[in-house]
């Protein structure tokens, strides 16, 4: 199954029926339904429940994730089979607090029984949510353990305190870049995307603009985000630009002319070889570009 680019991805506490039919309508390319830290544990099965009601009929176009419970955890297990069993599951469950390829395995062997049970049922994909140090010592492992994980997420709150950060550092987003370097290579070299963690204000002011800024020039594919008025701005910034586009159509264009002529050998445009990678960059701005306008 494949899951559609996303920019931003707004989360919503499981518990809430009325903030989860809020979100529905919203702007948002995905809603990460939230069971582990939005929910506190006297309310985990019954906001389980809740979602098992409500997801089938969710009347929202974007992709619609569910952030489970920790791998271990005695929530997990039920967690995953409970939402992979109804109809119109969710396209992807987001593990937190992934540490090592384990924990991805853990919930993939479930979906694996889960699926197996009901042929023809659709693959639900998987994002890691890295949120410690040992998570990021084991980035390499966790990108490349699973052909049904799609993403890479970074989670400021639970690092900063896992690498004994006295803050989150929001008015220093640099402080946070060897940490969001590491997670965009091990994204990038498995094929996987890498989204930015929340900025953790509430309105869309100057520092929060200048954090979604920092993030899509680092590489990022996307942004959590915590507050719909945050969701604009992240989607105008996860955006391809005009020329961006325009630029995307003319290496496709040259080399969709070169294959059709019987031409071999190397590809110009502008005075520049055009190689495999410039090809799949152009793509992938091109689809991301119709995402964006869908």
């Amino acid at each position: 199954m494949s899951i559609p680019p996303r920019r931003s991805s707004l989360a919503v506490p499981a518990s809430s029926p009325r903030k989860l039919e809020g979100a529905a309508k919203l702007a948002a390319d995905e809603l990460i339904l939230d069971l582990e830290d939005a929910v506190i544990p006297a309310e985990k099965e019954a906001a389980r429940e809740n979602l098992v009601a409500r997801v089938p009929g969710l009347p929202f176009a974007g992709t619609v994730s569910v952030r489970i419970n920790p791998a271990g955890t005695e929530w997990a297990h039920d967690d995953v089979v409970r939402l992979a069993s109804i109809p119109g599951p969710p396209a992807t469950f987001v593990i937190p607090k992934v540490e090592s390829a384990a924990d991805v395995h853990f919930v993939e062997r479930l979906l694996e029984g889960v699926e197996g049970a009901a042929p023809g049922a659709r693959e639900i994909r998987l994002q890691a949510l890295v949120e410690s140090a040992a998570g990021l010592s084991r980035l390499d492992e966790i990108a490349s353990c699973s052909q049904r994980l799609v993403a890479l997420v970074i989670g400021y709150a639970d690092l900063a305190v896992s690498l004994g950060r006295t803050s989150e550092g929001a008015e220093d987003q640099s402080s946070w870049d060897p940490a969001r370097h590491q997670l965009l290579m091990a994204a990038k070299a498995n094929d996987l995307e890498a989204i930015d963690g929340p900025f953790m204000g509430i309105a869309p002011d100057p520092p929060m603009r200048a954090a979604v800024a920092h993030g899509r020039k680092l590489g990022f594919d996307g942004k959590w985000v915590i507050h719909p008025s945050q969701i604009a701005l992240v989607n105008e910034a996860f955006s391809p630009t005009a020329s961006e586009v325009e630029q995307a159509q003319r290496v496709v264009e040259a080399l969709e002319r070169a294959a059709t002529s019987g031409g071999a050998g190397a590809v110009a445009l502008d005075g520049k070889l055009l190689d495999k990678p410039i090809e799949r960059a152009a793509r992938r701005v091109l689809e991301r570009a119709a995402g964006a306008a869908a």
